[in-house]
Formats: C-alpha cells, structure tokens, sequence
C-alpha cells in the first residue's frame, strides 16, 4: 500500500485569519455603532484600538505562516493570504489617520477669527468632563492654525444681514446642525452667534460648531469656528468643514447676488 503524505497545514495560518476576521467585525459593528448613536465615543475609542491591534496581529500572524509554509512545505497558504488581505483592509482607516495626523497640525479648535473667535456658551454648558473643554486660543495653537490653514478665513458680503443669516440657517438645517442661539436677538447694526452639532461623515465624531454674522451697516461679515469635543488632534477635520461650509456660503450668496 502506498503512503500519501499530506502537508501539515502552518498553524499561524488559520489564527491570522480569525484575528483578522474578528477585528474587520469588530471595527464596521463599533463603527455604525457610533455613527447611530449606539455607542459613547469614549468606549468607542478602545474599540478602534482594539480592532486595530486584532488587525494588526492577523497581519503578523498571516505572514509567519507564510514563512513556514516556505520553511517546511506545510499548507495554509490560501488561509494565510486570506488572513492577511482582511487584516491589511481593516487597517486601511489606520493608516489614513496616520497619514493625516503627519500632515496636519495638531488642533482641536478651528476658527476664522484668531483675535476674537466666535463665542461657544451652548457648548461650553454642554461639554461634561470627558470632552475638551472650550478654551481660548493661546499663541501657540494661533501660530500653528496661521501656518496650517492659512486659507481659513472669515467672509464680507454686499447683502443685508439679514439675508445671510437666512441663509446660514438655512444651510445649518440641510447639515443637521439643529442651529441655536439666535432667538429673540436683534440684528440690525449687531451681532448674533448660531450654534449646532456637526459630526464626522463616517464614523460620526462630534464637533460643536459656531456661526457669527455681524452687521456693521455697511456690509455683513460671517465667522465660523468648529471645536472637537473629544480626541487632541482632529485630523483636519475642523479647517475642511468649515473651508466646505463658507465655500457653499459663498456660492449661495453669489447666486443671490445675480437674481
């Protein structure tokens, strides 16, 4: 009778697939979990580390089965290579907020006015003691925001106040931003702040958002500032929001313009 000799399959090859599989689970539950509200974004944090060391073992482990697969002839290579594309996938959203927090100074708070931001009283009353505090801007993070995000900057429009305060209400409410603060103001030759709540497009990170239109009779003048509520570095995330805002502010005000 003749012996058939079968392969030993790499042991690590099957673990890197399990821990890969498990931390891509992990990472898209927890991930629409706080995108809905599902999850606190604290426990949500240890989430994402969790899943990225998972992923990053699977990776580990799905290239020590491939060298003992070369080593020794055993099988697995399939399992292993399956392992290692689920890892490395997982870890996409990981190396993308590497690369962005190189390329971008570490800030929290974003505004168009370095001097005299617009003030935050609703978000300060709101923020408990596990999110950043609303702070002033001390010369270190204006110098960095000046250096970083020299194109973030406030807007002057030929159009009454009023009007632009419509609008940026307006535009608040399509973002789901749920503007507040102005109510029972006067605007006329003043100035009202509209605050709401922006978040993150995929994972839904909160930010506390601030719209100041001032009226100085002669033209109208919007500041905008958006301040993270949890983390110490926002990816850059506050400079585009408020870059997309103005420049869709600005749009619409053109369009108004040409009526």
């Amino acid at each position: 009778m003749n012996a058939i000799l079968v392969p030993q399959r790499a042991p690590a090859a099957p673990w890197s697939r399990r821990f890969a599989t498990f931390a891509a689970v992990l990472l898209a539950v927890s991930g629409a979990g706080h995108r809905f509200a599902l999850v606190e974004t604290v426990p949500f944090f240890w989430l994402l580390g969790l899943s990225g060391v998972l992923a990053f073992i699977g990776l580990a482990l799905g290239v020590i089965a491939l060298v003992q697969i070369w080593e020794h002839g055993s099988s697995g290579a399939s399992i292993a290579g399956a392992g290692i594309l689920i890892a490395a996938i997982a870890l996409i959203p990981y190396g993308v907020s590497a690369l962005r927090l190189i390329g971008h100074p570490r800030l929290i708070d974003i505004s168009t006015d370095l001097e005299n931001p617009p003030e935050m009283p609703l978000a300060a009353a709101a923020r408990s003691a596990s999110m950043n505090p609303i702070a002033e801007f001390n010369l270190e993070a204006r110098a960095l925001q000046e250096e970083g995000y020299p194109e973030v900057t406030g807007r002057r429009y030929e159009h009454t106040a009023d009007k632009v305060l419509e609008v940026v209400r307006s535009m608040m409410q399509e973002r789901g931003w749920q503007p507040r603060g102005a109510e029972g103001q006067e605007l006329a030759g003043g100035s009202i702040t509209l605050e709401g709540v922006a978040y993150s497009f995929i994972l839904g990170f909160p930010a506390d958002v601030a719209i100041r239109i001032d009226d100085d009779q002669t033209a109208t003048f919007v500041d905008m500032r958006s301040a993270s509520r949890y983390a110490r570095h926002d990816l850059g995330d506050n400079a585009a929001r408020i870059q997309r805002f103005l420049r869709e502010l600005d749009e619409r005000m053109a369009l108004l313009a040409a009526v």
